[in-house]
């Protein structure tokens, strides 16, 4: 399989912001013209992405509180400016690098990606951002590195949930090498074309779109190439209900509830639960886990 995602959407496939926030606007023949990043099969007729709004004030980000208005009430205290990233372990070239420098001429790209949380609600969001797979060429994978590993910034004095203990911070999530070379995996710097807010991860988050959300980690301080499967976060605290892949599977219960519909953010106070879609409507990463019992490796 060819690395390198073909990108097929056009700035007219993506409504500007403004009309998104008069909600008149609906997004004419997306269905039919092809979405990218989302596969014809099980696609929603049309689909709209969320506005900048829902994307932007209903979060989950336990280092500013756990409640799902905390992070936009809480994060505007987190200076990114000067960001730096550590690279560290396998690789080639590592270091502790500005972001800026890190990433700078990488290739960004628009892409309009299904966003699913394990507590059964979801979104459609703009992603600006580049693949992992080119940040990884970059500072050169070594022979033996099996899975990236990731770590999210620890402020305590902007960050009131690392105070009060929520989690085992830092916040560390990985992925298998494979998974991260993967050309739907991004690294994502920007919403609707904007930088991202420090709400949604900035200045630079993890996506994933055929894992629930809590896998793509957020404003990303660290990136190491290992050998052995890392421990994540969300695992370590509760492996029974949070397994190291967390693929979007509805056939797969949370223990405490189901999985197999969900809720958009954004349909209103009446809007019907839809059908989850299995790997969140990503057929084609279906490939990664030929042969393994999806439901022993959740």
């Amino acid at each position: 399989m060819a690395r390198r995602w073909t990108n097929d959407l056009t700035h007219d496939d993506v409504t500007p912001e403004g009309l998104w926030l008069n909600r008149r606007h609906i997004l004419a023949g997306l269905g039919a013209a092809g979405l990218a990043g989302l596969p014809a099969a099980g696609r929603a007729q049309p689909l709209e992405p969320n506005s900048w709004d829902d994307i932007t004030s209903y979060n989950n980000f336990y280092e500013f509180g756990t409640g799902k208005d905390d992070p936009v009430r809480n994060a505007g205290a987190m200076d990114t400016s000067g960001w730096q990233v550590t690279v560290d372990g396998l690789v080639d070239n590592p270091g502790t690098y500005d972001l800026a420098e890190l990433i700078g001429g990488l290739e960004t790209e628009e892409r309009l990606y299904r966003f699913r949380c394990v507590e059964a609600w979801s979104m459609v969001v703009p992603w600006n951002g580049f693949e992992l797979a080119d940040l990884l060429d970059r500072v050169g994978v070594q022979e033996g590195a099996r899975y990236v590993a990731f770590e999210t910034a620890v402020i305590p004095e902007v960050m009131p949930g690392v105070r009060r203990g929520v989690l085992d911070f830092p916040y560390v999530e990985g992925l298998r090498l494979d998974e991260a070379m993967h050309p739907l995996t991004i690294m994502a710097t920007g919403i609707y074309g904007r930088d991202i807010p420090n709400q949604n991860g900035a200045p630079m988050r993890l996506v994933v779109p055929w894992k629930y959300g809590f896998k793509s980690i957020k404003s990303i301080v660290r990136i190491s190439l290992v050998e052995d499967q890392p421990p994540t976060s969300w695992n370590k605290a509760n492996a029974r209900e949070y397994g190291f892949y967390s693929n979007v599977n509805p056939n797969v219960d949370h223990p405490r509830w189901s999985q197999a519909t969900e809720r958009r953010i954004g349909g209103g106070l009446f809007a019907q639960r839809q059908e989850t879609l299995m790997f969140n409507g990503y057929p084609e990463v279906a490939g990664l886990y030929e042969g393994m019992d999806l439901t022993e490796f959740f």
